[in-house]
């Protein structure tokens, strides 16, 4: 591919990325790959050259485009490292159009550079995330492994490559783009890929081998196989999610895992509390890794700023509080419920917390003490510039015995 076919490649890209933010459609990862399956032509340079271009074009802008042409004209123009794509604009064959309004112009294009959308840019704002803390959530997330403890130890593990140790006591860092997941550990099930902030998070909940353990919305299990390891195989983990195909995800993982204990639980949406009806009052963790914006996953899925709405994340914010209140029917006296979003934005978090402390009397708010992260509200923050994680929210919330 040519230069200016590339850049035409990522107009493509972007405006099916755009489509599919608007519509809810799928991310931008699987709209690459399958734009590149229909396109065996292009070589691995050509996949990663659009790839930049594509991921560079969606970081840099603020506001949802109207078009991937746009877009990537507002790219250009965002930084004089990138001035010289402007010249890729010369309808040559299989490039983009030549440019006709003048660049002085600014609104011939209708995107502009910029963290997120305004009113996205406001409530990070008013929850405290602005300036360089917030430019950070554009930056790119490294790879984080979690040994798993179940199969080895960090001490003794031999990788293709070393890690550097994290503050979690099994976690190491890698490079972005690191290709662990074909790594004979991995297969093994020596090693799971899970962001630093994610072990932190799973870290808090302090599960215990011998307990009865609920993940209300394990998705994938991600989670789970961390609390699977910290109980040591011993007790019961029921792992509950509403999605088919993500559950689904999970035995498989808990078998390389060797994660005997975990048992999947499909819920039907809105009838939880009847699923649920069998440990009602039994449990003495339930871990609420509750769906979200993902504020603190741009790093990871930047497109993401595109697709939230002020009415979805009210509609988040009451799934919380739902959540929240079925996990509350779950635990038995003494226990405790730990609250967790990849979200850095207050409405899912400390006022959610707070939130949920006004509606259940005897619920008392426990001290997060993680070697990263600050209070926040009634619970604890992880950032990715101060921390080097996502961005989470971690609560720990007790139920008197």
């Amino acid at each position: 591919m040519t230069p200016a076919a590339r850049v035409q490649a990522a107009i493509e890209v972007l405006d099916a990325v755009i489509d599919a933010a608007k519509a809810e459609g799928a991310p931008a990862d699987r709209i690459l790959a399958d734009y590149f399956r229909a396109r065996r032509y292009a070589g691995s340079k050509d996949r990663r050259a659009v790839r930049e271009l594509v991921y560079g074009a969606i970081r840099a802008l603020g506001p949802v485009p109207g078009n991937g042409r746009d877009a990537m004209l507002a790219y250009g123009r965002a930084d004089p490292a990138h001035h010289h794509l402007l010249d890729l604009f010369d309808g040559s064959p299989h490039g983009p159009a030549p440019i006709e309004a003048p660049l002085t112009d600014n609104g011939a294009i209708e995107a502009r550079p910029g963290l997120a959308p305004d009113w996205l840019v406001a409530a990070l704002a008013r929850s405290g995330v602005a300036g360089e803390a917030a430019a950070a959530l554009m930056g790119r997330a490294p790879l984080d492994l979690r040994v798993n403890t179940l199969r080895t130890d960090r001490a003794s593990l031999d990788l293709p490559e070393p890690g550097e140790p994290l503050a979690a006591p099994q976690g190491l860092r890698f490079a972005s783009g690191t290709r662990a997941e074909e790594w004979e550990a991995y297969a093994q099930g020596l090693v799971e890929v899970q962001d630093h902030g994610s072990q932190l998070a799973c870290l808090a909940a302090a599960a215990r081998p011998g307990e009865m353990v609920v993940d209300l919305c394990a998705g994938a299990g991600g989670k789970s196989l961390a609390l699977a390891a910290a109980m040591e195989n011993a007790g019961r983990l029921i792992a509950c999610d509403t999605d088919k195909r993500r559950l689904g995800n999970l035995a498989p993982r808990a078998a390389r895992a060797g994660a005997g204990l975990i048992e999947p639980r499909l819920l039907d949406p809105g009838r939880e509390r009847e699923a649920l009806g069998d440990v009602a009052g039994k449990a003495d963790l339930v871990l609420v890794d509750a769906p979200c914006s993902g504020t603190g996953t741009w790093r990871r899925k930047p497109e993401a700023k595109w697709r939230l709405t002020p009415r979805a994340l009210r509609g988040y914010a009451a799934l919380q509080d739902r959540l929240l209140d079925i996990a509350a029917a779950l635990v038995k006296p003494g226990g405790r419920i730990v609250f967790v979003t990849c979200s850095l934005l207050d409405e899912e978090g400390a006022q959610r917390a707070c939130a949920f402390l006004s509606r259940h009397e005897g619920f008392a708010a426990r001290p997060v003490n993680l070697p990263l992260g600050t209070a926040r509200g009634e619970g604890w923050r992880l950032e990715p510039l101060r921390d080097g994680t996502d961005g989470f929210f971690i609560a720990i919330l007790a139920r008197p015995c």
